[in-house]
């Protein structure tokens, strides 16, 4: 880690003594278990510490799954990569985030507001604060569009057990005091989904989980195999709701006609809200995956 500087530490200094965590309701949880194995469906929340795994030729190898969040209609939204294991854990995920979204995300609205050129320096983690600096394009364009890149930096760090807060720099000095998920709460859209991932292939039965503000908090899940046809469906009520973000998570099986010989089969997991006003489907998150259908 490089050394402070007297600016950076000054920062540090000052989030340790007055800042924390603020706002009710939950703001999802920084990863905490198992990555997932592309043959098994997702569990919850799926943790940066580094896990073996076995490379095609045998051999041992280690890997890392991190959370990538970018932007949706102007909201702030998690998807994540399974990447070679590194001690520099925040850095491998900004560069992932600044890397952008695949075509597969991107095809679903995803992009990245943090602009291609944008470079970074992890200065430093102290006392739960995370010293980035940035260059100065990653500040231009507007506060609304600073902004919403500050939201995603913010919650990509913030899934480290070592970081609640991240101070921003521009050219060495310090933009303003550290921010935390809870100063962009009003950017998360009101169903977020942490599990499963898009393109994630699963068993049954799925494992779904996330965070939502959503009416009666209750939140709708149902599963449609390729032709469309729904397969599964169910529902799971959040810690909170109506006005407050709560954690939702249920399990959901599902069957699907058996093909000879056996294979797998695309299918689309839908989460959603139900409208009081008309009882159609609302706030609807779409996620391709992969069926596993025998085994």
């Amino acid at each position: 880690m490089r050394r402070l500087t007297a600016i950076t530490a000054a920062l540090l200094a000052v989030a340790a003594a007055g800042c924390g965590p603020t706002g009710s309701g939950s703001l999802g949880a920084g990863p905490t278990g198992e990555p997932p194995s592309p043959a098994v469906s997702a569990q919850t929340s799926p943790s940066p510490s580094a896990q073996p795994s076995s490379t095609p030729d045998g051999t041992s190898s280690t890997t890392v799954t991190i959370q990538t969040w970018f932007a949706r209609s102007n909201r702030v939204v998690p998807t994540q990569r399974i990447r070679p294991a590194t001690q520099a854990t925040s850095r491998l995920a900004l560069t992932e985030l600044l890397a952008g979204p695949t075509s597969v995300e991107a095809g679903l609205g995803m992009s990245n507001a943090i602009p291609a050129e944008t470079t970074f320096d992890v200065r430093g983690i102290a006392d739960g604060v995370a010293i980035v600096s940035f260059s100065s394009g990653f500040f231009a364009g507007g506060k609304d569009i600073a902004r919403l890149r500050r939201a995603q930096v913010v919650f990509t760090l913030t899934q480290f057990p070592s970081v609640r807060q991240v101070g921003f720099l521009m050219g060495g000095n310090p933009t303003g005091e550290p921010f935390g998920r809870a100063d962009f709460a009003d950017l998360l859209p009101q169903i977020v989904v942490m599990s499963p991932v898009i393109g994630q292939r699963v068993s049954s039965p799925i494992t779904i989980s996330g965070t939502a503000d959503v009416r009666e908090a209750t939140v709708s899940v149902r599963l449609l195999d390729a032709s469309g046809m729904e397969i599964a469906t169910k529902f799971a009520t959040a810690t909170c709701g109506n006005g407050c973000r709560g954690d939702y998570s249920l399990q959901l099986p599902y069957s699907v006609p058996k093909k000879q010989p056996c294979t797998d089969q695309q299918g689309r997991l839908q989460v959603f809200q139900v409208s009081g006003e008309d009882g159609s489907r609302i706030s609807i998150v779409e996620i391709p995956l992969t069926l596993v259908v025998c085994g």
